[in-house]
This record gives C-alpha cells, sequence and structure tokens, in this order.
C-alpha cells in the first residue's frame, strides 16, 4: 500500500463525520493526497476511521502494507469504542485529544493564536454582569447542566446559547470573530465540558484566555497543563459546588487586585509546559499522519490479484 518513490500516498478518510464528508479541500500536504471515495480503499496506504460515525459499519477488507487510524475528537466517556482494547486492536494508529495517542491532535489553538493574544491588551470588561455562558448543545456526561443551574441561582449569568438563554446579541454574529469579542466583555466564562477525562479539555477551556478573560472550567481533572500559567483559571473542581463557587466569583469581581492575578501570565509568558505541549503538536494532525507514511520503509507490494484473495476481513461493527 505504499507509495512508490515520486508517487503521493493515498489517505481514505473511510466513514462520515458526523453526517457529513470530512472536509479535504483544504488538506494539502507535501506527499499524500486525501480521498473519501471508497474505490480508492485498495490502494490506500492509510484509512481513517472516525470512531464516533461507526455505527452501520459490518466489514471492510485490509490491504497489506495499509495502516487503519482510529481517528476521535470526542471523549472516551462519550464514545466507550475508544476504550475498548478489542476493538481498538483493530487499528494500527490511534490519532485522538488523548496525549498518549501515536498522533496527538488536541484542541489547543496553535502558537500564533497565543502569540496575538499576549499582544493583544485585555479589553475591557464592558458588560452589566461578570460572567457569561455560552453553551447550546444539552449533551451532558458530566453534571454540567443541573451544576450550571444551581450557579445561577447564586450569580447572575448572562446566557446566550440556546441552553438556559436569557440574553440575545445585540449585533450581527459574524461567527468565531463575535464570539471571542462578546467573551471579552466579560470577567469571567464558564467553560463546562461535556465530559470529564482526562486530556480532553475542549475549545471552551482555551476561547476565554484569547478573548482575555477568565475561564471558569469544570472538566478534565488534568486541565492545568494545558493552561499558560499558573492561578490562569478557576477550577470549579476546587469548590464544595455551585454556591461555593458563585461566593468566590463575587469576591474576585469585587477585588481588582485578586481578579489581575489571573492574567499574571501575559506577563511571563506561556509556561514552560504549555510550550511543550504547542510544540508537541506542531503542524496540522494530518500532515503528521502523513509524515509517518513517508518515513515507512518500503516492502514488497503484493501483486493485486493476490492481495484480492488474501486480504482479510475485519469486522468493525456488531
Amino acid at each position: 500500500m505504499r507509495a512508490k518513490p515520486g508517487e503521493k500516498s493515498t489517505i481514505l478518510f473511510f466513514n462520515d463525520f458526523f453526517g457529513r464528508p470530512p472536509e479535504t479541500e483544504n488538506l494539502s500536504c507535501d506527499g499524500c493526497e486525501f480521498t473519501t471515495d471508497r474505490r480508492k480503499l485498495r490502494e490506500a496506504a492509510a484509512v481513517v476511521f472516525h470512531i464516533p460515525s461507526m455505527a452501520g459499519i459490518r466489514s471492510v477488507k485490509k490491504y497489506p502494507g495499509q495502516l487503519w487510524v482510529a481517528w476521535s475528537m470526542e471523549s472516551r466517556v462519550s464514545y466507550p469504542l475508544l476504550a475498548d482494547k478489542s476493538f481498538m486492536r483493530k487499528f494500527d494508529l490511534r490519532m485522538t485529544y488523548e496525549r498518549s495517542a501515536d498522533i496527538w491532535c488536541p484542541y489547543l489553538p496553535p502558537r500564533s493564536v497565543w502569540d496575538q493574544a499576549l499582544a493583544t491588551p485585555i479589553p475591557a470588561k464592558t458588560a452589566a454582569t461578570s460572567t457569561v455562558m455560552l453553551q447550546s448543545a444539552r449533551f451532558d456526561l458530566s453534571g454540567r447542566n443541573g451544576f450550571a443551574r444551581e450557579l445561577m441561582a447564586h450569580i447572575k449569568i448572562d446566557s446566550y446559547g440556546r441552553f438556559l438563554n436569557n440574553r440575545q446579541l445585540e449585533t450581527e454574529d459574524r461567527g468565531h470573530e463575535t464570539k471571542i469579542a462578546l467573551i471579552g466583555d466579560y470577567k469571567f466564562c464558564l467553560a463546562f465540558e461535556n465530559a470529564i477525562a482526562p486530556d480532553y479539555v475542549t475549545e471552551k477551556f482555551f476561547e476565554p484566555f484569547i478573548s482575555g478573560t477568565v475561564p471558569v472550567y469544570r472538566g478534565a481533572p488534568n486541565a492545568d497543563l494545558f493552561a499558560p500559567g499558573p492561578n490562569s483559571f478557576v477550577d470549579a473542581s476546587k469548590f464544595s459546588g455551585p454556591k461555593e463557587l458563585a461566593e468566590f466569583l463575587i469576591y474576585l469581581d469585587n477585588n481588582d487586585d485578586a481578579y489581575r492575578r489571573y492574567f499574571s501570565w501575559r506577563e511571563a509568558g506561556l509556561s514552560a509546559g504549555l510550550e511543550r505541549l504547542l510544540s508537541e503538536c506542531d503542524g496540522e494532525a494530518f500532515c503528521r499522519l502523513c509524515r509517518i507514511l513517508i518515513g515507512r520503509k518500503a516492502t514488497y507490494r503484493w501483486p493485486a490479484w493476490l492481495r484480492s484473495i488474501f486480504a482479510p476481513r475485519i469486522q468493525l461493527g456488531p
């Protein structure tokens, strides 16, 4: 399945990405081409399976020399197949948010985004309340929905998402740009993950940092490893419950010196730990997969008629 010298290696996305084909148009990696065309299964050097969308797949032929890649950005709490050792043995490489993955693909913004954030002054906190929440999905394996409801009973929170909505945008919604600007108007932004698992640290954690505000985080127990500096976010797990957390946020809202200390990382620069993580995931994740393919040693390529006879049929579905 390896390409001959001078040929590009084919990377096939075998199944959809939550009901739609993975976008390959903007993927450009030297030495590889990307496709969603299953007719190219036989010639693919690597086949990428989106694990959360595995339903309906019964069996697929794996051809000699081919690498199978298990890909997921979702928590193993939400998709237990990721924790099923028997199932995962069918794959050669894991491409997930977990730092132990063969190809690590976290939600961590690239260095350029952090550099821009460091160069941008902290925006003025113009909102009438201290705390903002932007959640639309009700999916909840972490208990975040009940936690948010109770928290709102103790402190005023502006909620712009569909969940617990009580505020509407007053300006045109331009997507990510509008979201970042909105968060920056507030002192705190609730960042509650839909599932709690090590390394499962999503954009909810990072967007407040980039916006110039303080995340109030409830999620991965090792989130501090992903923080730009010590004492840079409020860890909801350190409090006995929503009431005590609300009391602390009210204290910070009324104590400018204590609040400003959460931005010390902007003066000190990114922590050594975060710098290390940024270097570990440098470059587009699928281009790192491409480099693995390019680096593999050439081996004997079976004739097509032999591959069609002896290619094992691997069971992927129930």
